[in-house]
Parts: C-alpha cells; sequence; structure tokens
C-alpha cells in the first residue's frame, strides 16, 4: 500500500447488502497505531480490534464525526457512491499524537463499532509538527458498480 490508498473491510460490504446498518447511523474517521494492521479480509473488524492513538491535543478519542449514512450514500443509475464534504483535520498541537499510521472510517453509532475501509497514512504520522487531513477522492471515498 501506500500513502493516501484506501482498503475497503471485506466483511463491511456484506454489512451494507445485508442492510446491518441503519439510515441515521453516523460514521466516524479514528487513527490507528500500527499494533494491529488492517487488511481488507481481516474478519468481522471492529474498531476496537485495532489500537487507537493516545489522545490528546486536538485529537478526542475515537476520532471525528463524518456524517450519517443517509448522507454518506447516494446512488445515480447504476452507481452508488460513499461519500461526504467533511475532510477530517487535526490541527498541530504539541499534545497530539505522534504514531498514527492508519485512519479507518467506522460506524460509530453501531454497538460493535463496524469497520468500513482504511486510509493507509505512512505512518507514523507525528501530529505534534504539523497538522493532518484526510482529503477524500472528489468521485468520492468509494463507488460501488452494477454492470
Amino acid at each position: 500500500m501506500a500513502q493516501g490508498d484506501i482498503t475497503f473491510f471485506q466483511e463491511a460490504l456484506a454489512k451494507m447488502i445485508e442492510g446491518d446498518w441503519a439510515n441515521d447511523d453516523v460514521f466516524w474517521v479514528g487513527l490507528v497505531t500500527n499494533n494491529v494492521v488492517p487488511t481488507a479480509a481481516d474478519v468481522t473488524p471492529v474498531y476496537t480490534d485495532y489500537t487507537e492513538v493516545t489522545p490528546g491535543g486536538q485529537y478526542a478519542a475515537g476520532g471525528q464525526a463524518l456524517v450519517a449514512l443517509s448522507a454518506l450514500v447516494s446512488q445515480s443509475g447504476a452507481v452508488m457512491k460513499f461519500d461526504t464534504d467533511t475532510n477530517p483535520t487535526w490541527a498541530k498541537d504539541a499534545a497530539n499524537p505522534t504514531d498514527a499510521y492508519y485512519a479507518i472510517v467506522y460506524n460509530y453509532t453501531d454497538a460493535g463499532k463496524d469497520c468500513v475501509c482504511f486510509v493507509d497514512l505512512a505512518g507514523p504520522v507525528d501530529m505534534t509538527v504539523g497538522a493532518l487531513t484526510i482529503t477524500w477522492n472528489a468521485s468520492g471515498i468509494f463507488t460501488v458498480t452494477i454492470s
């Protein structure tokens, strides 16, 4: 993987198809270390499977809220887009984490905190020396096309 690559958890596709998530479920993005490296094939990945960076400075436990599922998902013809205008940003702060390796998008509302995808930050990212912003692709975080 390279910096900025987004990897979709295979289990998340099953959750979406089975309708396990409600329209009002709110999704978040949190930062984790490399103590447990996420992979697409992780079985039933939940946010607590990974080691969150230590909260401090501009980074609060759990990360940042994106939006509800109803605002994340749109459809046009045979294309479903999972996207948000919220680009998570954590300003530089002397008390920020120094060991962010991955950003994980997960269902914060769900009791299990099911994971959707993760971004390779090519860490460790030291947020004490500079801000961290995750800028989603203009085409969406991801799309599913039926052909």
